[in-house]
């Protein structure tokens, strides 16, 4: 049997099981590892096929599929701006920047069989010509048991702390 799935009460059918807060806090804290070290083809293996990853220009927005958004990637648009940034032609990451990010307080906002879904707080440290900036952020994770019984991202909504005045460029994935 499957590690995503375990029996109900009545033994006669398989759900998906719930993920915990545990192996959700390692997965978030694994992909912050990836996108620090430029990793970005282990990274896009991590989504969901339906996944989409936000970042928003309204901090209250209900629907970010019906306003503006700084990014608004499904898998296609994904898959495109990492290869745009490991190509070398993307201006914004020539050179690339070196970042460190901080992920923490996390808590739990929904969960069920076969998902969890998070907020966190992420302080963000880029270092690019001879220049140190921060970017902190609030985060949103949808979270899914993938096929293989290993987290999947669904959806990850990254809300600059100063997303209404947002006036400048990144060269890599929050």
């Amino acid at each position: 049997m499957s590690d995503a799935l375990e029996m109900t009460d009545a033994g006669s059918s398989a759900q998906p099981r719930i993920p915990d807060l545990a192996e959700a806090t390692a997965f978030v804290w694994a992909e912050a590892d990836l996108l620090d070290r430029l990793d970005y083809k282990p990274w896009l293996k991590l989504w969901s096929d339906t996944g989409k990853y936000v970042i928003p220009t309204d901090r209250k927005a209900a629907d970010y599929a019906e306003v503006l958004n700084i990014v608004y990637d499904d898998a296609e648009m994904r898959d495109a701006r990492a290869r745009r940034l490991l190509s070398g032609f993307s201006m914004s990451s020539a050179p690339p920047a070196r970042t460190v990010r901080t992920i923490s307080r996390f808590v739990v906002t929904a969960s069920g069989p076969g998902f969890i879904a998070l907020r966190a707080a992420q302080m963000l440290a880029e270092y690019k010509y001879g220049h140190m900036r921060f970017l902190p952020a609030d985060l949103e994770f949808r979270l899914v048991v993938g096929p293989e019984g290993g987290l999947l991202i669904d959806e990850k909504v990254v809300t600059l702390i100063n997303a209404e005045d947002y006036q400048f460029g990144i060269g890599y994935l929050l």
